[in-house]
């Protein structure tokens, strides 16, 4: 298997030129065949160390399913950048308001030093939203997730979204509410880009797409699930 994966990645950079691969609750790739945790897991080294792949980005989700939890200590020898999930969550409770994090923040758009002192700033994909969870528009427009569409009753994607509606949950005609949306959005991007480290945007933040609240939409095929292009337009003023 580990053969096999090699192989894929090395083809897909010699034959298609991929330059990069991100590599979902890749903590799993760390674990002995009882699942214990190694220390120096020969997949991850032979990734880390293969000539084909030398000059290929690697990117990790530095954990798993399972409770194992690595952002600022992936294996490997410091080849990998790694999710920052507590730059987004920093982030997300600052602009919000939550009290007791603006120390936090600071280290955050300084690089987060406390997690990469030796691979730097590099090593942080810094990002307030992703595919998981609410877009941006969502993040201010919503307390609660709103997953009834998907058929598990509301029960699936997570419920810690350091999120707020800014006074009304969900889409409003309220003038004062939409500017303070948009104000909340801009914030949240300003910081981003102004960080140390590689950003990373979801698609469509950009343009101010929204999911109705949904955090876990991977099985709608709905229109509200596409990307609009319309909106590049509607919401121009988002981009100014």
């Amino acid at each position: 298997m580990r053969r096999m994966l090699i192989d894929c990645l090395r083809y897909w950079v010699s034959e298609y030129h991929v330059n990069g691969f991100r590599f979902d609750l890749a903590s799993i790739l760390g674990r002995a065949t009882d699942g214990t945790p190694m220390d120096n897991p020969p997949l991850l080294e032979e990734l880390s160390a293969d000539p084909v792949l030398q000059h290929t980005k690697l990117i990790a989700e530095a954990w798993d399913a399972s409770g194992l939890y690595q952002v600022g200590a992936f294996p490997a020898g410091g080849r990998w950048s790694e999710w920052n999930d507590k730059y987004r969550d920093t982030v997300r409770r600052f602009i919000k308001g939550d009290p007791g994090v603006t120390k936090d923040l600071g280290a955050r758009i300084a690089g987060s030093e406390d997690l990469y002192p030796d691979r730097g700033p590099c090593a942080s994909i810094n990002f307030v939203t992703c595919h998981d969870g609410f877009t941006l528009n969502d993040l201010v427009s919503y307390n609660q997730k709103h997953n009834l569409a998907n058929g598990e009753e509301n029960r699936d994607g997570t419920s810690a979204n350091h999120s707020w509606n800014c006074g009304v949950e969900g889409p409003t005609k309220d003038p004062a509410i939409q500017r303070l949306r948009m104000r909340q959005m801009r914030n949240a991007m300003a910081i981003l880009m102004i960080s140390r480290g590689v950003p990373m945007l979801l698609m469509g933040d950009e343009v101010g797409r929204s999911q109705l609240g949904n955090n876990n939409p991977y099985c709608q095929d709905e229109a509200w699930n596409w990307l609009d292009w319309g909106l590049a337009s509607q919401n121009a003023g988002f981009r100014r």
